[in-house]
């Protein structure tokens, strides 16, 4: 039996690429994003979609009993927004609030609604796209306060569930994607969208019960918090 991926913002970016690579690796892919029928790519791809907006906490409750009774071998949680206004001085609280919904409360809800669904899969594993720009060891150059805040309390969110879910035999575990060209990393990013998911994956097949709680790199190596 295939292996079943379910994956948050799939309609663009990573996300969509995500998609991609794993139905052509074989996989049951579930791609929910906000408007999935507007989203040419995701349909020429074939794979099961759903309508789903994270930041709706009433929707994704609805949607895993949709689901239930479905196996999720891997649960990626990629949707994420990064904020306007980002510098000291100039940050927008309500524009924070939005962001911290989406990338913090979205991923929670997310695992909360889901955790059964993955618990009866033989993969057990729970992925959250984060970014090195939330390693607070890592911080040398300060900025960015919507957008690293949202990430460090997303690692957090990971640590814990690692914790709390261990006993159910669950792995957790935060992934940072590097600067990629999507619509978030803009035009001048590096990584191509396929080098990066291709290397996710190849770390996220490599995922053992000793991994959880930790935070990768699409490069295989660990970031510290």
């Amino acid at each position: 039996m295939a292996s079943t991926v379910f994956i948050t913002g799939a309609g663009k970016g990573l996300g969509l690429e995500f998609a991609r690579q794993y139905a052509q690796a074989g996989w049951r892919v579930i791609a929910t994003c906000r408007a999935p029928d507007k989203s040419s790519e995701l349909q020429a791809l074939g794979v099961e979609t759903h309508p789903l907006d994270v930041a709706d906490f009433d929707a994704v409750s609805a949607l895993a009993k949709t689901l239930r009774g479905t196996p999720i071998d891997l649960l990626l949680s990629n949707a994420a927004q990064f904020g306007e206004a980002q510098d000291f001085g100039q940050v927008d609280m309500e524009d924070w609030a939005t962001v911290l919904r989406v990338d913090v409360m979205a991923p929670l809800a997310l695992a909360q609604s889901f955790v059964d669904h993955v618990a009866q899969s033989p993969g057990r594993v729970m992925a959250f796209l984060s970014s090195r720009m939330g390693s607070i060891a890592d911080n040398g150059s300060g900025g960015f306060y919507i957008y690293r805040t949202a990430k460090t309390a997303l690692n957090m969110l990971v640590k814990n569930l690692a914790v709390d879910l261990e006993p159910r035999g669950i792995v957790a575990v935060a992934l940072h994607p590097g600067w990629v060209k999507t619509d978030m990393g803009g035009p001048n990013a590096p990584l191509e969208p396929p080098v990066s998911v291709a290397g996710l994956r190849t770390v996220l097949s490599r995922i053992t019960d000793r991994d959880t709680g930790k935070f990768y790199g699409y490069d295989g190596v660990e970031i510290p918090w």
